[in-house]
């Protein structure tokens, strides 16, 4: 329930009127003047997105919270403000920014914004104007205060009276303390905050022993002189904190018990001191703040806070660096976690103190798939400084897996060097032999999700020869056990799995369930349909049983593909783009018989996620399931152009049962058109699946026709993998005997997807609503148009417009 906002009906009916028939609306005031409450009240119940400000805030710390607050992604290779443009555009959404001062670069960024996106609307609330084109700009005046001529009536008294009502207080004589009453309102200049501060205090002393103050300073000193002494304290260390924070955490800063709290938190509130917030925890307004920390300065509460944090922080984390849950209560204070660890870290005495605090909060993030958030804890821990080698390889290698799954597959090869660095800083030879073969494992892990097997292979073994732990060796033997799982070599990736089941202990059942899944792959591969479904359903089970979110969530992705049936409805939008992409491939198949032109855009989608974030393998799948769909949806030549994109890349990678798939829905496009050549090719498939025991089975839209080994061209199947000649004739059998017309158009040069989207772009509309025609997403779109100005030599849509007008 908001607080009452008495005295400001007028302003806040002219500031609705401002944001209903305006794009950009700044409320200025000074500090103290209700800017925020006057905002809330304005909005009511209408739908916006709220980010608020504080001190210190940078041009691009307020992207990332306004990217946060939208729920807008960035994919690999996205600047910040890209993905904020995306969030924007085509969204009826009111954003506002709350306590936006002095922001270099803020006002042009959103100016651009604007007319970058056209459907949002903005309302800031700062002290003073951006002076931009696009801005309306009210000004927030305080409430007025009688003049000696007038009445001792009006909004700055009903305000006094209402607060000091809320306080506690008694009720006021006006007659009595009518001179009193008028001097404490005029020295507080009508300022809203001033008022309340007065009453807070008027409730404790009464009306005549309060002191008229001059400043927002003054009031909230004498408001604290009339605390009690642990009042004064819980105060000034809230303040020292700078974030809202819960009940528990309150409890360890102020070093009382949690009944202790409660009463003290009650108690600041009452004064108009703390507000609470909808989550529940207590926090403060920024000018209340600044002179908290003020007096926590002095009386050395700030020190005592920061350390309560990190006492806070060491008691609620896992008490070790391997053990953690997506369930753990202190996530939902990730914020205050990581604060607790930037102090350790700001001060050489503790920042091996804030290593280990880090390290410990990063299996409990990643396990509840939040990799953003712990690549950003470590890298700050990072930047503080180094720590102690071991903990700092550990983290730095833990750093490099988030990066690469936030960023891009390879973006955390910095931080794996940085790892290494740590780890040449041991002086005992096992550990330094330990890290190292950790470091191999984690790159084995990149080059896999890259697609350069031989590279992740060659690292996963290095790791299996270094003097690792139990875990590392668990660790490499499953990686290894992907790539061959990968490159069809089943008979040895099956002898690693049972290396890898053998008593693993229970921080390491989650290596065991992922080498389970790729057991039910094989088995799904060979036609062991029965076993396959066992398999996948066993290790989903176990991996919800044990808290292991992001296994369960692989699983549950391979159970869909292998029985055909929907499991549950997943929000992939705050998934890590590695399981993202999995878990969308999977949604994009399960359209294909229902709705082939949502399944096309779901899967063009991914093949942009793929590509974007150096996920080799995945962007192989994805091509080819694009190719299915535009078979079901009666295009076979852009079918066809997809098919061979992915056997290249297959081929490539080294991925043999990849490639017989896609051969598979080249033979069915041969065989559609009469030409003989089908045999060759189902030939070519049947030969790299015969050495496997692996089975082929009909898509929709690519009917399955077993083909014979014999009829495999000599030369284009040996040792049971795609040769270099094979790769080259296939797709010689799709080039047309005789060359068509050279290109008449520059618009001849783009693909059917890429001209659908300029002539979108010619009528005027958003990317968003590009996508929505189109059945993708908007970062589809944006990367159709990159492809299109690449080609067109243009740089803007405006240019792209012009050119489709010129051309029809």
């Amino acid at each position: 329930m908001l607080t009452p906002c008495i005295g400001r009906d007028e302003v806040i009916a002219q500031l609705r009127n401002l944001v209903d028939e305006h794009r950009w609306v700044t409320l200025t005031g000074a500090p103290g003047s209700g800017k925020s409450l006057v905002a809330q009240h304005t909005l009511g119940a209408r739908a916006r997105v709220w980010v608020r400000a504080s001190a210190g805030d940078t041009r691009e710390s307020v992207v990332e919270s306004c990217l946060e607050a939208l729920e807008g992604e960035r994919i690999p290779g996205d600047s910040p403000t890209l993905a904020l443009k995306r969030a924007l555009d085509g969204r009826d959404v009111l954003l506002v920014l709350d306590g936006v001062d002095a922001i270099d670069g803020l006002g042009e960024l959103l100016t651009d914004l604007l007319e970058d996106a056209a459907t949002w609307r903005l309302l800031c609330t700062a002290q003073t104007m951006a002076r931009r084109p696009h801005e309306r700009v009210l000004r927030l005046a305080p409430l007025k205060v009688p003049e000696p001529s007038e009445p001792l009536d009006g909004p700055a008294l009903e305000l006094l009276l209402s607060r000091i009502a809320t306080a506690g207080g008694h009720l006021v004589d006006l007659d009595q303390h009518e001179a009193t009453l008028r001097k404490l309102l005029s020295a507080s200049g009508g300022l809203p905050l001033l008022i309340e501060q007065l009453a807070a205090q008027i409730a404790l002393v009464g009306v005549s022993d309060v002191v008229p103050v001059q400043s927002m300073e003054d009031a909230v000193r004498a408001s604290h002189a009339l605390l009690g002494p642990d009042e004064q304290q819980c105060f000034r260390r809230l303040a020292a904190v700078g974030q809202p924070m819960s009940l528990d955490v309150l409890a360890e800063v102020c070093e009382v018990s949690r009944p202790q709290a409660v009463q003290l938190a009650g108690a600041l509130t009452r004064r108009n001191l703390v507000e609470v917030g909808a989550d529940g925890r207590f926090g403060m307004l920024a000018p209340l703040r600044e002179v908290g920390r003020s007096l926590a300065a002095a009386s050395g509460d700030d020190v005592a806070a920061r350390a309560g944090l990190v006492r806070w922080a060491d008691r609620v984390l896992p008490a070790d660096f391997f053990t953690g849950a997506s369930d753990q209560p202190w996530l939902s204070e990730v914020e205050l976690v990581a604060a607790s660890v930037a102090d350790a870290c700001a001060h050489p005495a503790t920042r091996d103190k804030g290593y280990e605090l880090a390290n410990r909060a990063f299996s409990s993030l990643y396990t509840a798939m939040r990799p953003r958030e712990a690549v950003e804890l470590l890298e700050a821990v990072l930047d503080s400084g180094d720590g102690p080698p071991l903990v700092g390889s550990q983290l730095a290698r833990r750093a490099g897996i988030c990066a690469s799954e936030v960023r891009g597959t390879y973006e955390g090869v910095r931080l794996l060097d940085r790892a290494e660095e740590h780890a040449n800083a041991l002086e005992s030879e096992a550990d330094r032999d330990l890290e190292q073969a950790r470091n191999a494992a984690i790159r084995a892990e990149m080059h896999l999700d890259a697609g350069d097997l031989p590279q992740a292979r060659a690292d996963a073994e290095r790791a299996l020869t270094l003097d690792g732990s139990d875990y590392v060796i668990r660790q490499a033997r499953r990686t290894l056990m992907d790539v061959l799982v990968s490159t069809g070599d089943w008979d040895e990736a099956e002898q690693l799995a049972q290396l890898i089941h053998d008593s693993p202990p229970e921080e390491e059942r989650w290596i065991s369930l992922s080498a389970l899944t790729l057991q039910a792959r094989i088995a799904f591969e060979q036609g062991r349909v029965v076993e396959a479904q066992s398999l996948a359903q066993y290790a989903r089970d176990q991996a919800v049983a044990i808290h292991e979110d992001r296994i369960a969530l692989l699983a549950d992705t391979l159970l869909r593909h292998i029985t055909g049936e929907p499991g549950e409805v997943v929000d992939t939008e705050h998934l890590p783009w590695a399981v993202r992409v999995v878990v969308a491939l999977q949604e994009a198949r399960e359209l294909l018989p229902v709705d082939p032109a949502r399944a096309a855009g779901r899967a063009a989608d991914v093949v942009v996620l793929a590509d974007s974030s150096r996920l080799g393998r995945d962007a192989v799948e994805a091509r080819t399931l694009v190719g299915d769909a535009l078979v079901v949806l009666g295009e076979p030549d852009q079918a066809q152009s997809s098919y061979l994109s992915a056997l290249r890349r297959a081929a490539e990678i080294g991925m043999p049962i990849q490639v017989a798939h896609v051969l598979d829905a080249l033979a069915a496009l041969l065989r559609a058109q009469g030409k003989p050549a089908h045999t060759q090719l189902s030939g070519a498939a049947a030969a790299l699946r015969i050495s496997r025991g692996a089975v082929g089975r009909s898509r929709p839209g690519v009917p399955y026709v077993a083909g014979v080994p014999g009829d495999c061209p000599l030369g284009w199947v040996m040792q049971g993998r795609l040769t270099v000649a094979g790769a080259a004739a296939i797709p010689a059998l799709f080039r047309p005997a005789f060359p068509g017309p050279m290109v008449a158009t520059p618009l001849d040069s783009l693909t059917k997807a890429e001209r659908a989207v300029a002539e979108l772009v010619a009528e005027g509309l958003t990317s968003r609503r590009i996508a929505e025609e189109l059945f993708v997403s908007p970062r589809t779109v944006d990367a159709h148009l990159s492809h299109i100005y690449r080609k067109l030599d243009i740089g803007s849509r405006a240019k792209l417009a012009a050119l489709m007008a010129e051309v029809a």
